[in-house]
């Protein structure tokens, strides 16, 4: 980054001497930019021709070592040669939301009315393709119909980037770069493989493309051509977005016939500390108990609690796990799993929320992290990300406190450790 601000202001200095000469390098001189900060439209212009400049250069670089891979010169030229930096995607990849956001927020809107009667709607107009890829891959339809919906909204709202562009972009200048420039490569691949047009390879600014959001290595791992006609697209073709879906939570482990999970009532005295899966049997004489009819039975299960003590629990086998496969946030597998229970007429969630708790903004989650760090509590560095580090470290500090040790952040915890700190 550095190399780049003292090129930019190299080049600065250069264009605008050649063009007004050193009268106007003078006024420009660094003082004069920081306690003025002048910036007139002739400088944004070189800016932008520039950055533009440096990145046509990556782009050749690109070219050269994509070919080397088998990348073709027609594909590079049909495909890549005018693919152009977008600044947008870069803002996209550097904002970070001030609040952390609570589950129940997440599922209000995941799993509103709304989406739970698009997806009965869409479950019914594409039943006979749902219910085939569902005896083929055995991933039940509804679950195939939800991952659509949460993805995309059904196909209304899957990014209208270029594919190509985002990742150049991102590969150029993102904060994943190498994830950027491998998810690039495999793009190319596919168009030249005959999958999609470059101009139809169109996604998030992340480069997840088409309904139900593959990135190009996954679609290159786990997309399948659904309807028989010798490609694979998953922008256009319904049959072949739900057997890919399908494919992927197959691949991923899914178990036919088995439940995502349940919901469950734990014991009074519930170890919340408590690490390893268990077998439901196990489970059941603890103390757990399904809010509803019986336990599934599962050769190996996890109790999640994901709002802590006074939320839902869950008793979660390996379907759950397969559907972490495909985004890990437990958030989103417990949206999946609770949207195809609601588009296949199954009871929702029925304990409460605690939704009376403040949710901790990204400042609060790095406070947190430095103050359990200074109480002894190794959590590692101050990311502002409740990773399982930062939970198994808060679930010593609540043991170490008499407290229930759910590992769940609130306010009331983060003053609590402050003052022990402070």
């Amino acid at each position: 980054m550095l190399y780049k601000m003292t090129l930019y202001k190299k080049l600065t200095i250069a264009s605008v001497s050649a063009t007004f000469g050193m009268t106007a390098v003078l006024l420009l001189s660094p003082p004069v930019l920081a306690n003025q900060q002048l910036m007139t439209e002739v400088d944004a212009q070189v800016a932008e021709d520039i950055q533009h400049e440096s990145f046509s250069q990556w782009r050749d670089a690109f070219r050269r070592y994509a070919k080397d891979q088998g990348i073709s010169e027609a594909t590079l030229r049909e495909a890549f040669d005018q693919v152009r930096y977008r600044e947008r995607i870069i803002e996209l990849d550097r904002y970070q939301p001030e609040f952390v956001r609570p589950i129940w927020e997440y599922l209000d809107t995941a799993v509103s009315s709304t989406r739970i009667n698009n997806g009965q709607d869409r479950l019914a107009e594409h039943r006979r393709t749902a219910e085939q890829m569902e005896q083929r891959y055995g991933v039940p339809a509804e679950i195939i119909v939800a991952i659509w919906g949460i993805e995309s909204n059904y196909g209304s709202n899957f990014g209208d980037f270029s594919t190509l562009e985002a990742l150049a972009t991102l590969a150029f200048d993102g904060r994943r770069q190498q994830f950027a420039r491998e998810e690039l490569l495999a793009a190319l691949r596919i168009i030249q493989q005959g999958d999609i047009a470059a101009e139809q390879m169109r996604g998030s600014w992340a480069g997840a493309m088409g309904h139900t959001q593959f990135i190009p290595t996954s679609f290159e791992a786990y997309a399948v051509d659904g309807d028989g006609d010798n490609r694979r697209d998953i922008w256009k073709s319904i049959p072949d977005v739900m057997a890919s879906t399908a494919n992927y939570l197959d691949r991923a482990g899914w178990q036919p016939g088995q439940p995502w999970g349940v919901e469950v009532n734990l014991p009074a005295d519930y170890d919340y500390a408590q690490t390893g899966r268990r077998d439901s049997q196990a489970w059941a004489e603890q103390g757990v108990e399904a809010v509803s009819g019986e336990l599934p039975r599962f050769d190996s299960a996890d109790v999640i609690v994901p709002a802590g003590a006074d939320g839902p629990a869950f008793l979660v086998g390996p379907n759950f796990r397969a559907i972490l496969r495909y985004n890990n946030a437990t958030s989103y597998a417990l949206a999946v799993a609770t949207l195809s229970d609601a588009i296949a007429g199954r009871d929702g969630i029925q304990q409460g929320w605690p939704r009376e708790e403040a949710p901790l903004t990204r400042d609060d989650v790095q406070a947190l992290q430095r103050y359990l760090n200074q109480a002894g509590y190794d959590v590692g560095g101050a990311d502002g990300i409740m990773g399982p580090n930062t939970r198994q470290g808060l679930r010593a500090f609540q043991r170490a406190e008499g407290l229930t040790p759910d590992g769940f952040a609130t306010q009331s915890l983060l003053e609590r450790l402050r003052q022990r700190v402070e």
